[in-house]
């Protein structure tokens, strides 16, 4: 079992910036492909980005592609997303993922969730 617990969500302005961070538990951790899911309000949860288990491999959606980056820490059983520039249309609850070796994109293949937090950007 794999416990997610996200934090780091607020208000921010346009352009601004915001760190999310999910610290999960168990001692396999580097077994675990992460990544951030978003869900937007009457939208479906949609993909935002994916690590490896290394931490060598990363990907982004196109929506996101320069603006945010995705950090693991193995040591410390954490994920980080880095998020800059940030726009209106990125205002969603953000949740942590996580799945045995590979993080798919699609929302019902990954077996470990967070809670969520709430991003909100103002125009």
């Amino acid at each position: 079992q794999v416990q997610l617990i996200e934090s780091g969500g607020g208000l921010v302005q346009a352009g601004g910036s915001l760190r999310l961070s999910c610290a999960a538990s168990g001692r396999t951790f580097s077994r675990y492909a992460m990544g951030w899911f978003r869900q937007a309000p009457g939208k479906e949860r949609e993909f935002v980005a994916a690590i490896s288990g290394s931490g060598i491999s990363t990907n982004y959606a196109d929506s996101v592609k320069g603006r945010f980056t995705i950090s693991r820490d193995n040591t410390k059983n954490t994920v980080s997303l880095q998020m800059n520039s940030l726009k209106p249309e990125d205002t969603a609850v953000y949740y942590c993922a996580a799945n045995l070796l590979h993080l798919s994109k699609t929302v019902g293949q990954n077996d470990y969730w967070g809670q969520g937090t709430q991003v909100t950007v103002s125009s």
